[in-house]
């Protein structure tokens, strides 16, 4: 095989929800990719515990706040990579009928603010490189229909987001910039270990493979489409929902 390895060597990375267990995998194989990774998050205890564990660096920043995010940004020398997998404040297992329209709204203002913030940051910095990535999480797409029931607005924030993306991409596809989604249809290690049972059986249940997306795969996909090999995507979801969602 010829070409540039599959690296990212002298990349500096900024994970928002780096603490996480979807955040920690991405940072994880960032790491081990040789990216220079910086963590960001609000609770400094398992951002701290995290950065320990990797050796990378840590900053406390809520993505809600729009001088905290650009304060923090601004400290970097240059920005390779951007990810935010940070919370959406989701409020679920209510019938949409006898919901708030706050709870409803929730994760739908909280997505699409976070999101805009943290990737403008990080634009700002991508546009003078003329190069840089950003990476979000969770993607849309058509589901079997018990997988829908009672999410109350995240599918709503999920589309707000994937709206978003397309629209970054066109923007900045012309300063070298790429804006990619990996879509999942869940990860059931991301969910506390006593609910986890019934989800990951509804989860497996709807893919084609019979198997979900391990935090493995997500750390793995995320450093091919942040990496060299994946320059060629850009504006698209990178599909790893073992079939639930099809393209």
């Amino acid at each position: 095989m010829t070409g540039e390895p599959m690296n990212l060597n002298g990349k500096t990375a900024v994970i928002y929800g780096g603490a996480g267990n979807v955040g920690g995998a991405i940072a994880a194989a960032f790491t081990q990719a040789g990216a220079d990774v910086h963590l960001a998050g609000r609770t400094e205890a398992a951002l701290k515990a995290k950065a320990d564990e990797l050796g990378a660096r840590y900053a406390v920043v809520d993505v809600l706040d729009e001088q905290a995010v650009d304060r923090h940004a601004a400290a970097f020398d240059r920005i390779d990579i951007s990810v935010n997998v940070t919370t959406d404040n989701d409020v679920q297992g209510t019938p949409m009928v006898e919901m708030s329209v706050d709870d409803y709204l929730s994760p739908v203002v909280s997505a699409v603010k976070g999101k805009f913030l943290t990737a403008r940051a990080a634009a700002r910095h991508m546009t003078r490189q003329k190069s840089g990535v950003i990476l979000f999480f969770g993607g849309s797409g058509e589901a079997s229909a018990h997988r829908r029931w009672q999410l109350g607005g995240l599918l709503a924030a999920f589309d707000a987001v994937e709206a978003m993306r397309r629209q970054l991409a066109v923007e900045l596809g012309q300063h070298g910039i790429r804006v990619v989604t990996l879509q999942t249809g869940g990860i059931p290690e991301s969910v506390p270990a006593e609910h986890r049972a019934p989800i990951e059986e509804d989860i497996v249940g709807d893919t084609l493979l019979g198997r979900a997306a391990t935090l493995h795969d997500v750390g793995r996909t995320a450093v091919f489409a942040a990496s060299d090999w994946g320059r060629t995507i850009t504006g698209a979801q990178v599909n790893i929902t073992c079939g639930s969602v099809l393209g």
